[in-house]
């Protein structure tokens, strides 16, 4: 872990930046290109989470450049930590094109992402916006980020015994009653009771034996009293 100090001369503050990387060489040259930028003052660098976390509180930079391989970890995991008072935007660097690792990266608080492989003038473009307040992603990453906000939400899978209940009608809900409370009378007597014919109540049963999954009369008492069908 190592601190800068200083800051170039000039009316507005400068940017100050903090770099997050385990490899040396990378580091390196994103010290010297950060140093070289007249409105970017380095604060510090750190090569690992612990370090980085430590440095943050001791720093306060504007804003936080890491890789989002840190030491064989997913820096992502330090992100809301970094990011805790409020006062640091984070800008993640990946050598990789998962979607789905610079998604995660985004949602944990991440303002921007960029690829190793980028120009060092596209770096300080985007750590200049990021410190302005902007978002920075690729399109294909904030294509994918958008989609995923506005697609619908999948509603949980019904219970299929919810489903065989819910398209019972009104008519066959109250016949299914009916058959719980008569403890066994006949059909003759259900249907006077439902002010209907008896073959008009036999067909409503094969109805209900049809959507229910059952058998019989017993078999749709059973079925019935277990879910509280005409409770």
């Amino acid at each position: 872990m190592s601190l800068h100090h200083g800051a170039p001369t000039g009316a507005a503050p400068a940017i100050r930046v903090m770099l997050v990387d385990d490899h040396r060489t990378m580091l390196w040259g994103l010290e010297k290109l950060i140093e070289g930028a007249p409105e970017m003052c380095l604060v510090g660098s750190a090569g690992d989470a612990d370090a980085a976390l430590a440095m943050a509180a001791a720093t306060r930079p504007h804003v936080i450049v890491l890789d989002l391989d840190l030491g064989g970890s997913c820096s992502t995991d330090i992100l809301p930590r970094l990011l805790a008072d409020g006062g640091a935007r984070a800008l993640v660097l990946s050598g990789t094109r998962s979607q789905e690792l610079l998604g995660k990266a985004v949602r944990a608080g991440a303002r921007g992402a960029l690829g190793k492989e980028a120009p060092a003038e596209l770096l300080l473009q985007v750590i200049r916006k990021v410190h302005q307040g902007e978002l920075w992603l690729e399109q294909t990453l904030l294509g994918s980020l958008l989609g995923e906000l506005l697609a619908p939400k999948t509603p949980p899978p019904r219970n299929p015994e919810e489903a065989r209940i819910a398209s019972l009608t009104a008519k066959e809900r109250k016949i299914v009653g009916m058959i719980i409370d008569g403890n066994g009378a006949l059909n003759k007597d259900l249907a006077q009771r439902a002010f209907i014919a008896e073959h008009t109540l036999r067909n409503h049963l094969s109805s209900i034996y049809h959507k229910l999954g059952v058998s019989n009369r017993l078999e749709l008492y059973v079925y019935a009293t277990r879910h509280k069908i005409g409770a």
